[in-house]
Order: structure tokens, then sequence, then C-alpha cells
């Protein structure tokens, strides 16, 4: 391997993690799902990369995939998403931008000497890719941790599989049956955190996890019923409707 091989894949993987702090940064909804589809596209090139490197033709498909469905049909269908939710507005987080950045730059200190020391006798390239790949799991983590709108939970949650996509093919890559079953596993799964949104949102009027949890203290008022055991509390607004 040449050392123009080894710098453009260093090149694109500190590009995944730097995409990872600008979705980490960023506080508009719209703004992190187009940011999430250019990490897609970053993560499409790096796969390429490595099935040029590595002369294994199976990779391009994974990248292909990936640019299809992760940089494509997903962010599109999260646009058309939040139109529907009527949930424009920034992104509310559990600590401070600045806190956050700060934890994210921690974990990536962390994966970095952490993967250099336990992997020091495999191949640099191998070792060091597993280790950018690791950064970008543990950010994809940070950000569901640190953010208040469930939508913004299942793009950190598909950040997170990006990394996992990324040590794979870093790793001298997967089975391919893996690699499809692993894409079609996400697609899925958002599919069905998609029709979960909808529900919320039909039900409660937000996706807002504050607004759902102060939802569920009012639910039931302690000590209202027969020893202490609590009542559920009634809708004001759907029993004025019902007198009506």
């Amino acid at each position: 391997m040449t050392s123009l091989s080894f710098d453009i894949a260093h090149a694109l993987a500190g590009a995944l993690i730097l995409s990872s702090f600008m979705m980490l940064y960023q506080d508009r909804l719209s703004a992190l799902i187009n940011l999430f589809a250019v990490q897609a596209v970053i993560l499409s090139f790096s796969v390429a990369w490595q099935a040029f490197i590595q002369d294994a033709p199976h990779l391009y498909i994974t990248a292909f995939i990936a640019v299809l469905f992760k940089a494509l049909v997903i962010p599109l269908a999260l646009h058309r998403m939040i139109v529907r939710l009527g949930i424009h507005r920034e992104i509310e987080t559990v600590i401070g931008i600045g806190m956050t950045m700060m934890a994210g730059m921690g974990l990536v200190a962390l994966s970095l000497s952490l993967i250099l020391d336990v992997a020091s006798q495999s191949d640099p390239l191998a070792r060091e890719d597993l280790a950018f790949a690791l950064a970008v799991i543990l950010l994809g983590l940070l950000m569901m941790v640190t953010r208040r709108n469930a939508v913004s939970q299942v793009v950190g949650f598909m950040s997170l599989e990006n990394g996992l996509v990324f040590a794979a093919t870093g790793a001298q890559g997967m089975p391919f049956v893996v690699e499809i079953s692993v894409a079609f596993s996400i697609l899925i799964a958002f599919i069905v955190i998609g029709i979960f949104l909808f529900r919320i949102r039909e039900r409660f009027d937000t996706v807002d996890l504050r607004a759902l949890d102060h939802f569920r203290g009012e639910r039931f008022s302690p000590g209202d019923g027969p020893s202490g055991a609590a009542l559920p509390v009634l809708d004001r607004s759907r029993g004025a409707g019902r007198g009506r």
C-alpha cells in the first residue's frame, strides 16, 4: 500500500469524524438531516476506497447501498416526515452545545487511545480505521443521549450504524451477506421508527421527549385512589368537548 492510499483513507476517516462533530453542533433539525446525508456520502467514498485498496469488489456494492439509502432515500423520507409532523424548529439538548462538544472530543481521544493500545500488533490502516470508527459510534451514541427530540435521536442511531459499517469495511471487510442483512435491518428499523413517531405525534401532539415525560407525570396523580393508589387523570379538553 502506498503512502497516498494511506493518506486518502485517513482523510476520509477524519471527514467522517468531522461530520459527526458538525451533527453534534447543529441545532436545526433539517440541517441535521442534511449533515447525515453528507456523512453517508463520505462513508460511501470511504467504503469505495477500501474496496479499491483491498481489491474487494463486493465493497463497491456496499458503497452503492450507502449512498442510495443513507444519502438519498432516508434523508428525503426524514424531511418528508418532519414536514408532516410539523416540527420545524430548533433541537433541544440535555446539556449545552459546548459541553457536548467537549464530551465528544473526550470520546474521540478515548477511542484512539483504546484501539491503538489494544490492537498495536495489527495492520496500521485497519487499526487506525477501527479507532476512527469507534469514535464515530460513540459520537452517534452521544447524540442520542443529549437530544430531546425523537427524530434527532433516530439520526444519531443511524450515524452510529455508519460507524459500524466503516469499522467492518476498514477491518478487511465483512461477508457480503452480512452487509446486506445489516443494511435491510436498518431500513426496516427506520420504517418501524417512522410509524412509531407518527403514532406518538397523533396521540400526544408532540415528539419532544421532555413533553412526553411531563405527560407521563400528569397521567396519574399519586394518593387519589384507595390506599394511596393512583387514579388516571382525565384529559380536561376532551371532557369539555364531551360536555358540550
